[in-house]
């Protein structure tokens, strides 16, 4: 690769002797390299020729390498990740791979967010989140200046749930924080309008009866209230782990006498980043700590509800029915243990097996076999006075439509005009018998009529058949024997 100056000279010569050997003699080149030289002048291309970018063998696992460093927050070795980008395709050297590692390193560094240390002030901040790790879950909440920590276990993660452990934890620190900061949790907010929360109405009944401000922190942004998200990985490992290999957690009391005692030993030792035992630093903060109320807020610990004109009350989005003397009245709905239970007035009234959503528990109250049926509206005097002669004449006159009777409105009006003949009880006796054998003509009803009493009655052969036989002798199959005739 020629210089500026050496194209130069390359040039100067060239006009001084005219040839491309001559030239190349007197700068110590080849004579295709004068010839390129000057075919570029003459092109108007003066500098050095254009250098196309070679791709490096790392860009086909470029995306891989950085998202890993983004994962890890730049703490992945070049040494870990050459194995994954081999199965991805990658066959250069390590060099170049540690290369590119260092260079995504860099860029992350550049890019990744600033932390700010937090000084806490004392009686300010109370964290709380859930945690839920082999299907229990866990509530925890943590004082950010004393660092003080409160673990327990709840049935679900609902308002009401929430609210009452929040309760238990301001009794058990002997006083209300300023600020309570959680996550975006569903059963706390309302909604979130230009990212703004917008706390459910009975928090905010809460917050006010209580006297503690709400804070949200950031959407999927776990940083901004990472002391408590550490305190949920401390629970999951210390706490939850060894005693799931005890098989003594039976029930979620259980579970929270075991949280208790937790609480108390790490509470009672000494916490490495402040370097003071949080119990300690407890008694302190109490002073600043605003007052429990003197009448603590009533927690409901169940869902009130309206039972509709059906008798049903939707709770979880099932339907779940009630006596229909409760239409109009407020229920309370409680979700226990493995049942819903429906109380009025203080008083259970029915417990129901939880059904999922869109489905209908119906419990004692209901028929499942049951199915809806058109009602029977007469309308005509005929109709009226054949619907008249009671449930027979309902079952042949639903049995006749589904048969197909042809001028079954002409046949109903003959066959009440038998009632002056035969009588009413007659009619409805020879309607049941006409409809167990699907005639459903007025001439067969008449037929029947006219028949009486002394028809037979059929019955399905099986094991209700009984026949009254004679009793006979029994002979032994030997009187019949070849040898005992010819003698």
């Amino acid at each position: 690769m020629k210089s500026l100056r050496d194209e130069m000279e390359i040039v100067n010569a060239y006009e001084l002797v005219g040839t491309y050997r001559g030239a190349a003699a007197l700068c110590g080149t080849t004579a295709k390299t004068v010839k390129r030289v000057i075919e570029r002048r003459m092109a108007g291309q003066v500098g050095r020729r254009p250098v196309s970018a070679r791709e490096h063998n790392t860009a086909a696992v470029a995306q891989l390498i950085s998202q890993s460093v983004r994962n890890t927050d730049g703490r992945i070795s070049a040494k870990r990740l050459l194995p994954l980008a081999k199965k991805d395709g990658y066959t250069g050297s390590a060099r170049n791979f540690r290369r590119a590692v260092a260079e995504a390193k860099a860029g992350w560094k550049k890019e990744r967010r600033t932390y700010r240390p937090w000084v806490p002030v004392p009686g300010q901040y109370l964290m709380i989140d859930w945690a839920e790790e082999y299907g229990r879950n866990i509530f925890c909440a943590v004082l950010a200046w004393s660092r003080v920590r409160f673990v327990r276990f709840g049935a679900d993660q609902t308002r009401e749930t929430t609210l009452g452990l929040l309760a238990e934890c301001f009794e058990e620190l002997g006083g209300v924080p300023a600020v309570v900061l959680t996550d975006r949790m569903s059963c706390l907010k309302a909604g979130v309008v230009a990212n703004v929360v917008v706390p459910h109405p009975e928090y905010v009944a809460f917050a006010t009866r209580f006297g503690f401000k709400i804070d949200f922190c950031e959407a999927a942004d776990p940083e901004s209230k990472g002391m408590v998200e550490n305190l949920c990985g401390y629970v999951q490992k210390d706490l939850l782990v060894p005693a799931l290999l005890e098989p003594e957690w039976l029930t979620i009391e259980d579970g929270n006498v075991a949280a208790r005692a937790w609480c108390a030993e790490v509470n009672g030792e000494v916490h490495s980043e402040i370097a003071a035992v949080p119990a300690e630093r407890l008694i302190s903060e109490r002073e600043v700590l605003r007052p429990l109320p003197s009448g603590r807020p009533p927690l409901r610990a169940a869902a009130t509800r309206t039972v509709d004109k059906r008798g049903s009350v939707r709770f979880a989005s099932g339907l779940y029915l009630v006596p229909k003397s409760l239409v109009g009245e407020c229920v309370e709905v409680l979700a226990h243990e493995d049942k819903v239970v429906i109380r009025h007035a203080g008083a259970e009234v029915i417990r129901h097996d939880p059904v999922g959503p869109g489905e209908i528990a119906l419990g004692d109250l209901g028929d499942p076999e049951r199915r809806p049926t058109r009602g029977i509206r007469p309308r005509s005097a005929a109709e009226v006075a054949f619907v008249g002669l009671g449930p027979a004449a309902e079952t042949f006159l639903r049995s006749a439509a589904a048969a197909g009777t042809l001028r079954l409105e002409h046949e109903l009006a003959a066959i009440v005009e038998l009632v002056a003949v035969y009588g009413r009880e007659s009619v409805i006796s020879a309607l049941g018998r006409a409809a167990r054998f699907r005639r459903f003509k007025a001439t067969d009803v008449r037929a029947i009529l006219e028949a009486g009493r002394g028809l037979p009655t059929p019955v399905r052969a099986g094991p209700q058949l009984v026949l009254d036989l004679p009793a006979v002798p029994i002979r032994s199959l030997r009187d019949y024997a070849v040898q005992a005739v010819l003698l």
